[in-house]
Formats: structure tokens, C-alpha cells, sequence
């Protein structure tokens, strides 16, 4: 992992949890740092459809723009099923499924090393645990047992 570029990572990050969490398909980071030196991070990710390509680039264009990066520049061909969002260190490919297959960008840079998906996550703070207070069942209240006396014998009793 290039730990060289912190900022890069950081973007790196950034970029595979929105993928992520707008239901990207096998979203795959890659460590090209030895071997380009144009970027550090390729990001390459699948979308379901054109409107969904669409809506993963706008997202990655906030995202990018919120880590104040700079955005170098996008292509995106009219339904090409392929945009690319360059922002220097970190750059995002994302495809259509069949156009992924027909470029396969992961093999054209197979000797790259891949970051695990474990690495890419932000790991949220352990909050510490607070003692339970136990929680014993108690017993239900017992009532104290009255006899009912039918009525036929409270009005004999009441006459008497």
C-alpha cells in the first residue's frame, strides 16, 4: 500500500465507500504508484445501468470536491457505458458490466498490487462499552388470595 500519499489514500477511501455505499459492483483499488507515473490509486468499479453510471460519477464529483481535491478532468461518452473522473493521484473508471469486460482494465495493469477492501474501510471508533445493569426478572407480585363466596351464599349470610 502507497502510505507515501496519505491525501491519496484518504481520496482512495473516500471514492470506495461512496461506490460502495451506492451499490457499485466489484469495485476493485488498485496501487499503480510503481508502475504510472501519472497516478497513485485506479479505482475501477461496475454500475447496473446509465442512470446509475451517471448518478455514481455526480456522487464521486461531491465527494472529491468535499476532500477539496481537484478534479483534472471527466470523459464520459455519450452512453458508452465507461466515465472516468481523474482527479490526479486518484483516478475512478466506472463501467457498464459488459464494457468492463470488453477493456479489462484489470488485466492491463495485473502487475499492480490490489488493496483489500478491509484496508479501504474506515474502521469507526470502538465505543466503550458500559456496564449493563443486570437485569434479573423479579417475581411477579403475589396478591393476596381472596375466597370468592358465591352469591347464593352471600345473601343466605347476609339474611342470617
Amino acid at each position: 500500500m502507497n502510505v507515501s500519499n496519505p491525501r491519496a489514500l484518504a481520496l482512495a477511501r473516500a471514492c470506495h465507500r461512496i461506490l460502495d455505499d451506492k451499490k457499485a459492483g466489484d469495485i476493485r483499488v488498485l496501487d499503480v504508484s510503481a508502475q504510472s507515473s501519472i497516478t497513485d490509486y485506479l479505482i475501477i468499479a461496475t454500475a447496473t445501468s446509465e442512470p446509475h453510471l451517471r448518478a455514481l460519477r455526480i456522487e464521486l464529483e461531491k465527494v472529491i470536491d468535499a476532500a477539496q481535491e481537484r478534479i483534472v478532468g471527466i470523459e464520459r461518452g455519450q452512453e458508452s457505458g465507461w466515465e472516468v473522473i481523474d482527479a490526479f493521484d486518484v483516478m475512478v473508471h466506472v463501467f457498464m458490466g459488459e464494457v468492463r469486460e470488453r477493456y479489462g482494465l484489470e488485466r492491463l495493469w495485473r502487475d499492480a498490487s490490489e488493496l483489500p477492501a478491509a484496508a479501504l474501510q474506515d474502521k469507526p471508533a470502538k465505543k466503550p462499552r458500559r456496564a449493563v445493569a443486570s437485569r434479573t426478572r423479579k417475581a411477579p407480585a403475589t396478591k393476596a388470595k381472596t375466597t370468592r363466596v358465591p352469591a347464593a351464599k352471600r345473601k343466605k349470610k347476609s339474611a342470617e
